[in-house]
């Protein structure tokens, strides 16, 4: 569904968590791991946030000479990584506050409403979840919900974002070999969510079916972080062998 913050929260949002991810690459410094990225470290973190913002101020100024191996080559040669990291999102914003609420550029998510909004959401979210990430890797582990900052309505928005944003796509994996029924539940704020996949495909409704397969349930926190594969705190009702497939398979392919 198309945003359901003002567009105002979403660049506060972005703001935020680009702090958070400076705070904690400083602390944990640039070599560390990052225990919900395997593989990466730190710098591999900040470099990669650094670039998305590059890219989506790009397209919202109708910019056409974006180059992302040239983006990452600048910020891993940078001399402060951070100073850099914040360069970009200084250049987002800027691109984002004077952009009129009918700007027509490409947005590649479904159902997102006016480019605008959807591009505000899709970075505060974006560098959201990478900051907790970086939270991870400074305290050694995934940060458990009551340890986060942001709000249990912007949880649940980013949650509705990546179920009917994300999960429709054609480039999404999560296929069951008969046909199934997820429902996510918020138990702090008003939200539910059925995703209904297939064989074929992976589709959401609004409401949380009381029939289904498999009902993942929750504060809105505790769902935003299980659904992006960030969390565990949530309870499980159902078909479990579901939640394993999400988790083998519900990934953002670009």
């Amino acid at each position: 569904m198309p945003a359901s913050l003002a567009f105002e929260t979403y660049g506060e949002a972005l703001g935020d968590a680009t702090a958070v991810i400076r705070n904690n690459a400083a602390a944990a410094g640039l070599t560390a791991p990052v225990p919900t990225c395997p593989g990466w470290t730190v710098r591999d973190l900040v470099v990669h946030q650094g670039v998305v913002h590059r890219w989506a101020t790009a397209i919202l100024s109708g910019r056409s000479d974006f180059d992302e191996p040239i983006a990452e080559a600048s910020g891993r040669a940078a001399a402060d990584l951070l100073e850099w990291l914040d360069d970009g999102l200084v250049d987002l914003l800027n691109a984002l506050a004077p952009a009129p609420e009918d700007l027509d550029v490409w947005f590649f998510l479904m159902d997102a409403g006016r480019p605008r909004d959807a591009w505000a959401r899709r970075q505060a979210h974006e560098t959201t979840m990478h900051a907790v990430d970086a939270m991870s890797a400074r305290l050694g582990r995934p940060p458990a919900a009551r340890e986060l900052w942001f709000t249990p309505s912007f949880a649940a928005d980013g949650l509705d974002e990546l179920l009917f944003g994300f999960l429709p796509r054609p480039k999404t994996q999560l296929r069951t070999a008969k046909p199934s029924r997820i429902a996510f539940r918020t138990t702090d704020v008003p939200g539910g969510w059925t995703v209904e996949v297939t064989e074929d495909s992976a589709r959401t409704r609004a409401g949380a079916d009381s029939d289904a397969d498999l009902t993942v349930s929750g504060t809105a926190r505790e769902l935003y972080l299980a659904a992006w594969n960030r969390g565990d705190e949530m309870a499980l009702s159902g078909d479990l062998t579901l939640w394993a497939t999400w988790r083998d398979l519900m990934t953002v392919i670009w």
